[in-house]
């Protein structure tokens, strides 16, 4: 015997809940981008939903960013006045109910007659306003547009610090790039110069690899790249390692197809391999294997060289960046993945004097954000 379904899911307010909760969801990607006028333009729609109001304006000291609801002679004589009913709460930062002597625009019609102005807040700061117009305006209106304009408030705190973010890493990979290790470039072109003359097409394709290596690692713009792309630098970098070390440096790679497309941080594998290529030929010789694996949702990548090792103090102060380690970009590397992916996505590293060094990182296959350059 079959159960009988269901004429309908959950309660009244179960509904309510849910359609209130999708319409934040669709202002919420617009507000992320900032509150610029394009952004405000595409969230003001689904803020008026949120409202049920016969029009909104989003306006800061500069004018109206958006409008939305009735158009045509209404809304242009309302947008004309909105500047003027937000100033005063752009400077107190008080919500403002506004009766039809401050609003009505004269016309019989027009079904604005009143309005809410609420502030729009960010680190205590009133940057602009929430005006919802109406025929008549209740306190529950009152509650909800001071409600709708605190969670606005919210996405735009939320826009900031992905911005703040972004010039945070933007920095970090400037630093990075300036710790590129002068002595490599020097010793590359040294090794590039010693085949001119015994091999001119062996320096040829060097000074190739050499260039294409300078000209992703000193890119600008973007944070992410690809997995693949970013093992086809480091392959370049060990060609011109190995140019200059020949069989004293031996080198594995033992890589998961099925990661290469990964997205991840420009520049992590790098300064890796560059440490393992420093601190694995100490003793003269050395080897160095590579490995990227496929962990279901996650892409775990590791370095390891089998060289000399490192006190675990030492490591322990490059990963808190402490000034005068000799280990190229590890405090970088790692305040980046947990910047970007949270603080269980740092590097670990494995390592005692005499016994090599291990250094493994996670990155999940998807993470919101998170985009290669094109």
């Amino acid at each position: 015997m079959f159960a009988r379904r269901r004429k309908h899911f959950g309660t009244p307010a179960d509904k309510a809940t849910y359609a209130t909760l999708h319409t934040a969801s669709l202002a919420s990607p617009h507000l992320r981008e900032g509150l610029t006028p394009a952004a405000a333009g595409k969230a003001s729609r689904h803020l008026r939903d949120l409202l049920g109001t016969a029009a909104i304006a989003i306006c800061d000291s500069s004018g109206v960013l958006a409008w939305d609801g009735v158009g045509g002679a209404y809304e242009s004589n309302h947008r004309r006045d909105a500047k003027d009913l937000a100033a005063p709460t752009l400077r107190s930062g008080r919500t403002a109910v506004l009766g039809a002597h401050d609003v009505a625009c004269g016309d019989p019609q027009c079904p604005i007659r009143t309005a809410v102005v609420a502030p729009i807040v960010t680190e205590e700061r009133v940057v602009a306003v929430l005006v919802a117009y109406s025929n008549n305006t209740s306190a529950a209106l009152v509650r909800a547009t001071e409600e709708v304009a605190r969670w606005v408030s919210g996405q735009v705190e939320l826009a900031e610090l992905n911005k703040e973010r972004t010039r945070a890493m933007e920095a970090e990979l400037r630093a990075l790039r300036a710790q590129i290790s002068p002595h490599f470039i020097y010793n590359a072109l040294a090794a590039i110069a010693s085949f001119v003359r015994t091999d001119p097409e062996r320096a040829r394709e060097l000074l190739l690899e050499f260039a294409d290596f300078s000209r992703y690692a000193l890119r600008r713009g973007g944070e992410f790249t690809t997995l693949a792309d970013e093992l086809r630098n480091v392959e370049r970098y060990l060609v011109l390692e190995q140019a200059r070390f020949g069989d004293r440096l031996k080198v594995s790679l033992q890589i998961a197809p099925e990661v290469l497309p990964v997205v991840i941080p420009f520049l992590v594998v790098q300064p890796l391999v560059e440490n393992a290529v420093r601190h694995g030929l100490e003793a003269g010789a050395g080897s160095i294997t590579i490995r990227a694996r496929d962990r279901i949702n996650e892409a775990e990548i590791s370095v390891e060289d089998d060289g000399a090792g490192s006190d675990p103090e030492v490591i322990r102060a490059a990963l808190s960046g402490e000034t005068g380690s000799d280990s190229v970009g590890l405090g970088n590397v790692d305040a980046r993945l947990r910047q970007v992916y949270g603080d269980t996505y740092g590097l670990v590293v494995e390592t005692a004097l005499e016994a090599g060094t291990k250094v493994t990182f996670r990155i999940p296959k998807y993470s919101s954000g998170v985009h290669a350059s094109p």
